[in-house]
């Protein structure tokens, strides 16, 4: 009969608790909790003090030069960027660019991804380094306004997302993520009679949901932040997206024809108030694809 082993498996444990919970341990922890915490303010806080200054009178804005609560709030400025036809425009043909470039993007950063996952496509390497070559050069400013001017985009809505409707990095993640789907599933489904089409629709893109919902919140965030394109691209001032509003506030109160003549409102907490109301509504998106994001994030990016 074999001697019984001796048990090490308790001071072990007791090895581990006691590293843990050493006092080096919990400095650490601590140090790094206070550090997460003043890096959070200090994100945070200039957007506090944005909001805070869009109530606030301009005198208060000089005087006080920096403040997180106004001392006499006002909603006189949000009245007046609301009451010019200038605002509304700017925001319904943001929201409108926004959707469509969003849907335009993803669906062709799909579409492009899933032929290339499959290992067996003819030239697949050659356009994959093609690809990683587009993330290394690029063509650069006046070589892609001379492409969008000879297209016949110029003042056209087309010149804000077509231009960059597929990005590289993001086509490079999807598919990896493709290639990670078991094959079974697609299998079962050519046996069923599927097409490629079929077998993208009914059983990739339901898998999909949680990198679909990332990107298109990646490449929404990018379209309503993009004003160089809209600088470059439309000269109509009509067509303005609200981040061509918000840069010309910016720049000058008075720079915007459309503005009441017999009322000029305070000039930073205007510039503090549009700013304001050009950020919230894409922040208003984050909660809804929360359950989505992190998973997202890291899924696809690991295997190649």
């Amino acid at each position: 009969m074999r001697p019984p082993i001796p048990a090490i498996t308790a001071p072990v444990t007791r090895r581990k608790l006691n590293h843990y919970g050493s006092a080096g341990s919990r400095v650490f922890d601590t140090l790094n909790v206070v550090l997460l915490i003043m890096l959070g303010l200090l994100t945070i806080l200039p957007f506090i003090f944005v909001i805070a200054g869009s109530f606030a009178h301009d005198a208060e804005i000089s005087q006080r030069g920096f403040f997180l609560w106004p001392e006499a709030a006002t909603l006189e400025t949000y009245r007046f960027v609301f009451s010019t036809p200038v605002f509304p425009r700017a925001l319904a043909i943001t929201i409108g660019v926004t959707v469509v470039g969003t849907l335009v993007q993803v669906l062709m950063t799909f579409l492009m991804a899933y032929p290339l996952s499959r290992r067996a496509l003819p030239g697949r390497n050659m356009i994959l380094n093609l690809v990683i070559f587009t993330m290394v050069f690029s063509g650069g400013m006046i070589p892609t306004f001379l492409v969008v001017r000879d297209l016949g985009l110029i003042d056209t809505y087309f010149a804000l997302f077509l231009p960059l409707a597929i990005n590289p990095f993001y086509l490079i993640i999807v598919k990896n993520f493709f290639q990670e789907l078991p094959e079974e599933l697609q299998e079962s489904a050519r046996i069923d009679g599927a097409t490629e089409v079929g077998v993208f629709w009914r059983i990739i893109l339901p898998l999909s949901k949680p990198i679909l919902a990332t990107f298109a919140l990646f490449y929404a965030v990018g379209i309503w932040n993009d004003y160089m394109s809209p600088l470059l691209y439309i000269n109509d001032s009509t067509k303005w997206t609200l981040q061509m509003f918000v840069r010309q506030v910016t720049i000058s109160a008075e720079a915007l024809g459309n503005l009441d003549p017999n009322y000029v409102p305070p000039a930073q907490s205007l510039k503090f108030a549009v700013i304001v109301v050009a950020t919230l509504p894409i922040l208003m998106f984050y909660p809804f694809l929360q359950k989505h994001f992190t998973k997202g994030m890291l899924i696809g990016s690991v295997k190649g």
